[in-house]
């Protein structure tokens, strides 16, 4: 393709209780046994944005780009990446040796499709998605954008660690609608995962995949660097009760238990054999989402007045009652970020009057209808949310249904778009690792573009023209000005409500070594 080359680079970084048939898989030193938060519900990483379905992506699946510590994207599946064009165009190489679980060689057009159908999906990805006039496979090893203008995020885009990731898959399974899910799963990961070992609601397995070839160079850090797998085996145990969970860690019967009940890190941290660390240092943000499809949530006023009434240590005490385990005084960016702003912040920090916020709804229209909120009842921290939520309405005058279940069946219903009368849903309770609200850019809860947005669909047009305008700031400073706003006008038309800043301590075996911070990954880990 003739074009004029008028600037060229390489990127270095961007800019800115267990089932008993299980117990006989589990011989041998080379296993690791890890309790993640919940079962994987769905398997389909590009699919949904469930933190349990992203960690079993990064076993499987490879992604184009990792990020480090500092935030900062590398190169993964990548030789490197250069743009020409003034920044309009982006090549990306793949290094060499890259192939698919079930032998086949890694090549551009799966990139490609791969990409495209994320990009359907994921937030941060329909926005390069719209910027882009052509992604094509120049070669087997040749992934190209033209673009409509410059985009130098594009690394952070498709090197995100959170959901939706940007899953590097066939181009047969990339090909699947992105409205459907794919089941079959094949990736270039470092793991394979193991379909046939599948216990729904105890077990879920991997196997060390030889093929694997690490990228050369570098250090292991987040998402980015080598990843060298050092244990052969990995299985997920599903230990819904607690007690359970933390009895087989102390017997050594498990390795790493990923989310420990807060009321429980005491007894942990006292246990011999066993450490505890925050390995996520951006902590995870708390939500209250509303579905602005169905009333009563329809309505603004109404939505206004629930934030009104919402003290965000309500929501941060029930869950732990360590102090330096929360912050409360949380707006709609992750806080000690560049986007992060007092702007409107009265709206969170100002006096909470019950009495007047009740009125407010009343005078707003609401007129009795059923209210369901969803809770997950496996997810101590989860439930915590959705009991203190739901006693909250109730004692705003909402008529409220509260409904418990597992997490699985929560991510079923919420997407359910319906009234409650057909299956629907007005409120649920869920987490965002500081991470997904770094900027506008991967913000899920801040996308308000109707019924392509998140479950809750806002349709905010201001807050979405915002949006647009924030990629297009010539300046940092621009940026923060135009963050700034967006909080103002969120807090104004409430797309959801943020209920405070959470640290989760992860426990494990003591000799285990190389567990790296942020999302929990399975490689760079090894027993002393």
């Amino acid at each position: 393709m003739a074009r004029s080359l008028s600037r060229r680079r390489f990127l270095a970084t961007s800019a800115a209780v267990v089932a008993a048939p299980s117990l006989s898989l589990s011989q041998g030193a080379n296993v690791l046994k890890f309790v993640p938060q919940t079962d994987v519900a769905v398997l389909d990483p590009v699919w949904t944005t469930t933190y349990p379905t992203r960690d079993h992506g990064y076993m499987v699946f490879d992604t184009l780009f990792g990020m480090d510590g500092q935030y900062r994207m590398q190169p993964q599946m990548l030789a490197g990446a250069l743009t020409e064009n003034d920044g309009k165009v982006w090549v990306l190489t793949l290094r060499d040796g890259l192939k698919f679980h079930d032998g086949s060689p890694v090549l551009a057009r799966d990139c490609v499709a791969s990409i495209k159908r994320w990009g359907a999906r994921d937030a941060f990805g329909q926005v390069l998605m719209a910027a882009t006039d052509e992604l094509v496979a120049a070669d087997d090893k040749t992934i190209r954008f033209r673009l409509k203008h410059a985009f130098p995020l594009l690394p952070d885009a498709l090197g995100k660690a959170s959901p939706n990731m940007c899953a590097i898959m066939p181009e047969r399974l990339a090909a699947t609608s992105p409205t459907e899910r794919v089941n079959e799963m094949v990736g270039s990961g470092p793991y394979r995962f193991l379909a046939g070992e599948r216990v729904p609601g105890a077990l879920i397995a991997y196997q060390k995949f030889d093929g694997y070839v690490p990228r050369s160079g570098g250090t292991p850090d987040w998402t980015a660097g080598p990843k060298v797998a050092h244990f052969e085996r990995v299985e997920w145990r599903i230990m819904p009760d607690p007690n359970t969970a933390m009895g087989a860690l102390r017997a050594g019967e498990i390795d790493w238990w990923y989310s420990p009940d807060a009321d429980l890190l005491p007894a942990l941290k006292a246990m011999r054999g066993v450490s505890t660390r925050v390995i996520d240092p951006t902590g995870w943000i708390s939500t209250m989402r509303l579905n602005h499809l169905v009333p009563p949530f329809d309505n603004p006023a109404i939505r206004r007045a629930v934030l009104s009434a919402v003290s965000q240590s309500d929501f941060m005490e029930a869950q732990t009652s360590d102090r330096d385990l929360w912050k409360d005084g949380v707006g709609i960016f992750c806080p000690g970020t560049p986007m992060a702003t007092d702007a409107g912040m009265s709206a969170i920090t100002g006096p909470r009057d019950l009495e007047k916020a009740k009125a407010a709804i009343l005078a707003a229209g609401y007129k009795g209808e059923k209210v369901v909120v969803l809770g997950a009842a496996e997810i101590a921290s989860s439930k915590a949310l959705s009991d203190v939520g739901a006693d909250l309405l109730k004692k705003l005058g909402f008529n409220v249904d509260y409904q418990l279940s597992d997490w699985g069946t929560v991510v079923q219903r919420r997407a359910k778009t319906e009234p409650v009368e057909q299956g629907g849903w007005n409120v649920f309770h869920t987490f965002w690792s500081g991470t997904d609200q770094f900027t506008p850019a991967g913000h899920a809860f801040l996308r308000s573009h109707g019924r392509n947005a998140a479950p809750g669909w806002p349709t905010i047009p201001a807050m979405e023209q915002m949006r647009d305008d924030w990629f297009r700031a010539p300046t940092p400073e621009a940026q923060v000005a135009l963050a700034r706003r967006m909080q103002e006008l969120a807090f104004q038309e409430v797309p959801y409500i943020p209920l405070g800043q959470r640290f989760f301590p992860t426990a494990f075996r003591s000799n285990l070594t190389g567990i790296l911070n942020g999302n929990p990954v399975f490689w760079n880990v090894r027993r002393a």
